[in-house]
């Protein structure tokens, strides 16, 4: 079996996940993974897809012919498993703060410098229903190598939520 990762991007319409849907059925394949989102009148989003060997450069060719029928983008790469992961534990982080710009790279940058990778990142602003503004709230999924020392990462992750000013939880 191979594994494909599937970026699509395109105008929102009804019909974009059927039609990548039919077309990875219609070539051997099995959608495993997807993350799809509409932002901004924009649909997005990453799908994994596993197919025989055999039928993986069938099934890229028939998705790349979508991309006339209104996806804007599609990109397709091989997948590969990483057989390191299954030593590493998770860490889910919540965000919750005054939007301003550059949390996401804050608190990117401290995960970065404890060696962490994110497996998921969801963010969003809406208003701040009592106080005015908007409010930034973020769910951010790590994987976490046995060598990091949670305690030094759960510290400076406070320094920082003190720093600019948002509640940062670990669960």
């Amino acid at each position: 079996m191979t594994t494909l990762i599937l970026t699509v991007a395109g105008a929102d319409r009804p019909g974009l996940v059927a039609a990548v849907a039919d077309v990875v059925d219609a070539n051997g394949g099995n959608w495993e993974n997807s993350s799809l989102a509409e932002l901004a009148g924009t649909f997005a989003g990453v799908i994994e897809v596993s197919v025989p060997t055999e039928h993986a450069a069938t099934l890229e060719s028939a998705l790349r012919g979508l991309q006339g029928q209104g996806l804007l983008t599609l990109a397709v790469l091989t997948g590969t498993p990483d057989a390191e992961a299954d030593e590493d534990q998770l860490l889910e982080i919540q965000v919750l703060g005054n939007d301003r710009p550059g949390i996401v790279r804050e608190v990117s940058t401290v995960l970065n410098a404890h060696a962490l990778s994110i497996e998921e990142l969801a963010t969003e602003t809406r208003d701040a229903a009592m106080a005015g503004g908007r409010l930034f709230e973020a769910s951010v999924v790590a994987r976490v190598p046995a060598s990091v020392d949670l305690e030094t990462l759960r510290t400076d992750l406070e320094r920082l939520a003190a720093e600019i000013q948002v509640d940062i939880t670990l669960g």
